[in-house]
């Protein structure tokens, strides 16, 4: 997706894991992504540089879909698709 239509997307629920390192921002995704019902979106907002790296090899290892990230001043937002039950 490109940054514009990412722009657009009103995700189910929004995780702020601004503050936490390497690992938390993945650890609070794969708490929240476990909760949410299949088809839900997930946005979480990371400080670490590294979330856009590892949240979407993660995303890949356990099959669900990365839609992509959007960097911010000093934050990235990374959004998710819940496609499957885990």
């Amino acid at each position: 997706m490109t940054e514009e239509e990412l722009k657009q997307i009103k995700p189910t629920v929004t995780v702020d894991a601004r503050g936490t390192y390497c690992p938390g921002p993945l650890m609070e995704l794969i708490k929240e992504i476990r909760q949410q019902p299949v088809g839900s979106i997930i946005e979480l907002i990371s400080g670490d540089a590294g979330s856009a790296k590892d949240v979407p090899e993660w995303l890949n290892k356990v099959k669900q879909e990365f839609l992509g990230v959007i960097p911010g001043d000093g934050f990235w937002r990374i959004f998710a698709k819940k496609v499957r039950d885990m």
